[in-house]
């Protein structure tokens, strides 16, 4: 099971990653100042659109540590339309450390970590694996 936790969101609030029960998700941990993880945040926003009928969502948790004075703008100019949830030493201790980023999950309807990816995930690898995911537990 993927460690649960609960986050401020973008938006405000709080969110925790078992309220995503249900959903097969994609929980992308990244930072503004990570060109990797930039170039990936067109290809998570693709997906989201795509396929968020499906019962599918894309949950990004920002590690940086100037907060939401990095963050905010950063969403702003790359029209981060997806849930971000700030990231905290906790939760990354809980995720073991995360000492690369990108680091991607993948998760599915009963909130199992069913696969996950170090580094940059290619567009094309990204989808095969949403796509895998949602038709087996359609």
């Amino acid at each position: 099971m993927a460690p649960d936790f609960s986050l401020r969101s973008s938006d405000g609030g709080k969110r925790k990653l078992s309220g995503y029960r249900g959903k097969v998700v994609v929980l992308n941990f990244w930072a503004t100042w990570c060109a990797p993880c930039r170039k990936e945040i067109p290809w998570l926003k693709e997906v989201h659109h795509e396929y968020a009928g499906r019962g599918f969502a894309v949950v990004g948790v920002a590690m940086d540590e100037r907060g939401w004075r990095a963050v905010t703008p950063f969403l702003a100019e790359y029209g981060v339309d997806y849930p971000i949830l700030l990231g905290t030493p906790k939760v990354a201790r809980l995720y073991g450390g995360l000492e690369t980023l990108p680091k991607t999950l993948f998760l599915d309807r009963k909130g199992r970590i069913v696969a996950a990816h170090e580094a940059m995930l290619s567009k094309a690898h990204l989808r095969k694996i949403v796509e895998l995911l949602l038709s087996e537990q359609e």
